[in-house]
C-alpha cells in the first residue's frame, strides 16, 4: 500500500484572505470554505475529474487554517513556483510584489537563479527559473 501526498497545510491568521490570496497567485478555486479551514485546488479540478482520476496521480490541495500567533522565524517548508518557460518570469514577480507580495533575502547569493518572496502573512516561498517541465 502507499500513501500519496493529500495537502499543504498553511497556518495563518486570517484563512479566508490568505486562500483568496494564493488563489489569485496560482490561479486555483476554493473547493472548501468554513470558519475553520479553506481549501484551494487547481481551478480545472472538478470533482468528476478528480473522481476519474487514479488516487495516485489526484495533484494536492492547499489547507489554511487558523493559528493565533503571527509567524515568527524562518519557514522549514517552502513553495517553489516556476513560470512556464513561454511567459516573462520577471512579469510575474512583479504581479505577485503588485498583490501585497514581499522579497525576502535568506542568504541567497546575488547570482541565484530563484527570487525568495513571502506572502501577506510572511510565509516565504521561491519563485525558480521559467521552464517547461
Amino acid at each position: 500500500m502507499a500513501v500519496r501526498w493529500y495537502s499543504i497545510v498553511v497556518d495563518c491568521r486570517d484563512i479566508a484572505a490568505q486562500a483568496r490570496w494564493w488563489g489569485e497567485a496560482l490561479g486555483w478555486k476554493i473547493g472548501y470554505e468554513s470558519e475553520d479551514e479553506v481549501v484551494l485546488v487547481p481551478a480545472h479540478a472538478s470533482e468528476e475529474l478528480i473522481r476519474a482520476t487514479p488516487w495516485e496521480q489526484v495533484p494536492p490541495g492547499l489547507v489554511f487554517v487558523p493559528v493565533t500567533e503571527s509567524k515568527t522565524g524562518k519557514n522549514r517548508l517552502h513553495l517553489d513556483l516556476a513560470p512556464h518557460a513561454t511567459d516573462d518570469r520577471d512579469a510575474e514577480i512583479a504581479r505577485l510584489l503588485d498583490m501585497g507580495a514581499a522579497r525576502v533575502g535568506v542568504g541567497q547569493s546575488a547570482a541565484a537563479t530563484w527570487d525568495v518572496l513571502a506572502d501577506p502573512e510572511g510565509n516565504g516561498f521561491c519563485v525558480l527559473s521559467a521552464r517547461d517541465l
